[in-house]
């Protein structure tokens, strides 16, 4: 879970926000608007490999195509929440 505090508030008490950003991202707030977010290095690195995975076709299984198949049925039953339709 993400928490949101104010930059005034990290500034104050850096020491403290940075150990619970090991345990959960920190939002940080100016003017009432999110500007950053912190998260810890093992985080970042998560979200570094991420970025370089590549899955081809055939790493896509039967249950993988099932899956999205539900999911992409369950989701049409929020249609009529979108304004467009």
């Amino acid at each position: 879970m993400t928490h949101s505090i104010s930059t005034v508030e990290v500034s104050k008490s850096f020491g403290r926000f940075s150990r619970q950003i090991l345990e959960a991202p920190l939002a940080v707030t100016q003017h009432d608007h999110v500007s950053l977010v912190h998260i810890s290095h093992a985080g970042y690195r998560r979200l570094q490999n991420r970025d370089r995975e590549i899955i081809t076709f055939r790493d896509v299984t039967h249950d993988d195509r099932a899956a999205a198949a539900h999911a992409s049925s369950e989701v049409s039953k929020f249609d009529d929440e979108n304004p467009g339709n």
